[in-house]
């Protein structure tokens, strides 16, 4: 019995034509709404099928509607809600990221890392968190357990032991 209060109901025969019907004429319309909603057009065409099946399951209840164009679209702006709820939806996916020349020459990348490797334990900590691991000053020196002009110096100075270090190899390496 239990079972049979779970699953969704669905349209049968002539409700299943109607629905189609209904579909195919807002279709547009939603996919239209929902693009202005999330300004992405994946996510909008995610969005309206999402709608659309939510209608289908409850047709029987979505039909009775005054005004089911006016119903669907809050049932899209439902959806739309529950989507930006979500934690995943905050979530991007970063660009391409634009690696110094080394990409594409390994030997340059171990020459950078051995003059890394040369720098005293703090320095190289720093260096390595700024830069690599592109945190904050702040994140840094919370990490670390230092003040923040301590990371700023101790900063500047690595890369300046760096650029000593590296003077032979720097045309290659920021190009």
């Amino acid at each position: 019995m239990l079972e049979l209060l779970e699953r969704p109901v669905t349209p049968a025969g002539d409700e299943r034509e109607e629905f189609a019907r209904f579909a195919g004429a807002s279709v547009a319309r939603l996919h239209s709404s929902a693009y202005q909603l999330c300004r992405d057009w994946h996510l909008a065409q995610d969005l309206t099928q999402t709608t659309l099946t939510k209608l289908f399951q409850s047709w029987g209840r979505a039909a009775d509607s005054d005004n089911l164009p006016a119903y669907a679209q809050k049932v899209l702006l439902r959806v739309y809600l529950d989507h930006r709820r979500r934690r995943s939806s905050t979530e991007a996916v970063p660009g391409a990221l634009r690696e110094p020349a080394y990409s594409v020459s390994p030997e340059l990348r171990l020459t950078m890392m051995e003059a890394v490797g040369r720098l005293p334990a703090r320095d190289r900590a720093i260096v390595l968190l700024r830069y690599f691991a592109d945190h904050s000053v702040e994140q840094v020196a919370e990490e670390l357990d230092v003040p923040v002009n301590v990371v700023k110096s101790q900063t500047r100075r690595s890369l300046l032991k760096l650029r000593q270090m590296l003077v032979t190899d720097r045309p290659a390496l920021f190009a």
